[in-house]
């Protein structure tokens, strides 16, 4: 049965409270016809209620993430991380500045709140915002390891103030100082809180203000209330009452306000920056978007700017995205007229407060342990659900394959007209003059390259994959020494409405020529069918430039072999096909795989490389031995000198490899291990191991080079765009009797 495209296009932008439940949801029960998009500029996101406790050492980090990558792999959701630039509000699509718009038949905003910077300078290097908590920690440590030796040598404690006296900066004040004892334990430091109004936290009960302040003063916390920051620049903080206190950090906490994004959405605004809705959640514009969370304000209904909200906005929400798809009145959220506050200070306690009551003991923690475990417990399951049986949603007449399974002409010119194709004078004939082929005429007549390549796409975002596919297919030119000209592209689109085919089609060939055209190639045309999956590549024409091209063969003895790119992305993208790939290694993987090979191959050629090729399908053993027995040699490779993406060694400990892995293992009978015992027990030489065998998507280049040129090769990659290369082994004349290579 082929998979279907969808009717519906869902879009959640920002991975709050909300729009997490959205997620969770979908993971049950998707909508049937629909797709649903997350789109997230961080691939985690960080549950608020957990980061005191997390600053305090109460969990390691990880316990207060939520991995959108796994999560929503798990949930058969398209994860797109970019940064959003815009809205299209009448054309119902999401804008970027580097990617196609993502068109939307119900969006929903959920991008939470920043600090209000008050009077403070935004660059000010003493300024330490709080948001985004996704990169909180690691900003704190990287300043506190700044400001150490300085204070250190003025003789003098760090002086640290916490502005703003809400529940956030409460938290934050009560649980610093154990991050700095475990952490920074010869730090000396002075804490301060500034607050705008008398008690604390601002619109705290009478006896919960008693007793913040009662441990805050226990704690020697220095408590400036009634003070408003006016301005903060150079390690002083003025206030609006003319007085001013020195700081050589100040964390952010003040009251929250619209991130800048929802100014540039085009829609309505409160005084504040938040976005309007009504007590449905949608927007006050006329359109299907719904705004959650802290991202929006509802004046019949106002609420404070808390997570519990959020919480209970998700049923409404996942409602009213049914409603919207079905063309039914929607339902309206009616928040809470209270709830129980938790404000954790640090010492496996914390301050509750509950319709008047109050009390500050190791049973209040437990208690919000428990509840913030029991919510991160439904995020942080990433098991794949089991899939539904699949009904179609399509009318099932027969559909014809071969030639009679090709894309309507209609859903490819669409597709085409709105592509910026750049003209060649190679082109004689192209897309100008559609034809059954396409003819290029090389400069002065030189020899031309060709070649071809194509892939089934590895992830749910069809911009990325066909970046990847036009930068895997050049690389074989790139390895040649050829300047790629043009290039037709292999396209498979699943069944599915026109509009969607034409906008899968239009994202993969949008990502490949912004590729092409970095190289100075363009897309002359291709051919496109409908199958049961997406599938993409180029053939494609590029100029030796008259010069004899580097082959495979070539390789001498006393070479040293240099490999360009780390090895591993098989088994990374077979992990993401479990819900298994951690989102850091994602977040590794990805420049690797957008990573031209062009520049190497420049560089490798500038010092005679002796024979090159690129690592893809076949693993770098398979492609290793290919240049072997063309240049008739023999080669030594160090295991431990392999480099290995992110995430390997976990996931090769675990069993995880590529499909095609076993397949690629059929050379090891022209392999000598000498480290079988090692290569089979676990830890770091299996995994390198493995990766001999790991086919490569947009793998790097391997060639070699001469002994005494090779460290003046290296420290040239790694200064032309820090290309992580690493010299692996070396070649050796081939014995007859012996395999071809060997590995240390």
């Amino acid at each position: 049965m082929n998979s279907l495209l969808p009717k519906h296009e869902i879009v959640l932008l920002g991975a709050g409270h909300t729009n997490s439940h959205v997620l969770r949801m979908w993971r049950m029960a998707p909508i049937a016809g629909a797709r649903l998009s997350c789109v997230s500029n961080f691939s985690t996101a960080t549950y608020s209620g957990m980061l005191p406790g997390t600053l305090a050492g109460l969990y390691p980090p990880e316990r207060m993430q939520i991995d959108l990558v796994r999560l929503c792999e798990s949930a058969g959701v398209r994860f797109i991380k970019a940064e959003v630039a815009g809205l299209d509000v009448a054309g119902r699509k999401l804008l970027f500045d580097d990617r196609p718009p993502l068109p939307f038949d119900a969006l929903s905003i959920g991008i939470g709140s920043v600090p209000h910077p008050d009077g403070a300078a935004l660059d000010d290097p003493a300024r330490l915002p709080i948001k985004p908590m996704q990169t909180f920690l690691a900003r704190l440590d990287a300043r506190l390891s700044e400001l150490r030796a300085a204070a250190a040598g003025a003789g003098r404690p760090l002086r640290m103030a916490i502005v703003g006296g809400g529940a956030g900066g409460m938290e934050i004040c009560f649980c610093l100082p154990f991050h700095l004892r475990k952490f920074w334990p010869e730090l000396a430091f002075e804490l301060c809180l500034v607050s705008r109004q008398d008690e604390v936290p601002q619109g705290a009960p009478a006896n919960v203000a008693a007793l913040a302040k009662r441990e805050l003063e226990a704690r020697g916390v220095q408590l400036l209330v009634n003070k408003s920051v006016v301005r903060a620049a150079g390690g002083q903080l003025e206030f609006d009452d003319g007085q001013r206190q020195s700081v050589d950090l100040a964390i952010w906490a003040t009251n929250a306000v619209g991130p800048g994004l929802l100014g540039r959405l085009g829609l309505p605004t409160d005084e504040q920056g938040f976005l309007l809705s009504r007590p449905t959640l949608q927007t006050t514009a006329d359109a299907p978007i719904f705004v959650v969370g802290d991202s929006g304000t509802c004046r019949e209904r106002p609420t404070p700017k808390a997570g519990v909200y959020a919480v209970r906005q998700g049923p409404i929400l996942w409602e009213n995205l049914q409603r919207t798809l079905r063309g039914e009145p929607l339902v309206e959220y009616r928040p809470q007229s209270g709830f129980l506050s938790l404000l954790a200070t640090g010492d496996r306690k914390a301050i509750l407060s509950y319709k008047g009551f109050a009390a500050h003991a190791g049973w209040c923690w437990t208690l919000k342990n428990y509840i913030d475990g029991r919510f991160m417990d439904m995020y942080q399951d990433y098991s794949p659900m089991t899939p539904p049986a699949e009904t179609p949603t399509i009318a099932t007449q027969m559909r014809c394959a071969g030639c009679g399974g090709k894309v309507g002409g209609t859903i490819l010119s669409k597709a085409l007209a709105r592509l910026e194709i750049p003209r060649s004078e190679h082109v004689l004939l192209g897309l100008e003059q559609p034809d059954d082929a396409a003819i290029v005429q090389p400069p002065g007549g030189r020899p031309v390259v060709a070649t071809v390549d194509f892939f089934t796409a590895f992830l749910d975002d069809p911009y990325l994959v066909g970046r990847v596919a036009a930068l895997n297919t050049m690389s074989d030119a790139f390895a040649m020494g050829a300047a790629p000209l043009a290039a037709m592209a292999i396209a498979t689109l699943p069944l599915g409405p026109p509009q969607a085919q034409e906008q899968l089609l239009y994202e993969l060939l949008a990502g490949a020529l912004r590729e092409f055209r970095q190289a100075g190639a363009t897309l002359v045309g291709g051919h496109t069918i409908e199958g049961p999956a997406t599938t993409i590549g180029f053939s494609l024409l590029a100029d030796s430039a008259g010069e004899a091209p580097r082959l495979k063969a070539g390789l001498r003895a006393g070479d040293r072999l240099v490999l360009t790119k780390p090895l591993g992305s098989g088994i990374l993208l077979a992990a993401q096909m479990q819900a298994r790939c951690r989102a850091a290694w994602m977040d590794a993987l990805v420049p690797v795989l957008l990573a031209s090979n062009e520049r190497a191959a420049e560089i490798a050629r500038q010092f005679d490389a002796s024979a090159i090729t690129d690592v893809t399908g076949f693993g770098l053993a398979g492609h290793l031995l290919e240049m072997l027995r063309a240049s008739d040699a023999a080669a030594e490779v160090r295991l431990a000198d392999l480099p290995l993406l992110a995430g390997v060694a976990e996931l090769t400990t675990e069993g995880v490899e590529s499909t095609l892995a076993p397949a690629n293992r059929s050379v090891e009978s022209e392999i000598e291990n000498r480290l079988a015992g090692q290569t089979h027990a676990g830890g770091p030489l299996s995994a390198a191991y493995a990766g001999l065998f790991d086919p490569q998507t947009s793998g790097g280049l391997l060639f070699g080079v001469r002994a005494e040129q090779v460290e003046a090769l290296i420290a040239k990659l790694r200064e032309a765009g820090d290309i992580p290369a690493a010299i692996i082994g070396e070649v050796e004349p081939h014995e007859f009797d012996r395999p071809r290579l060997r590995v240390v």
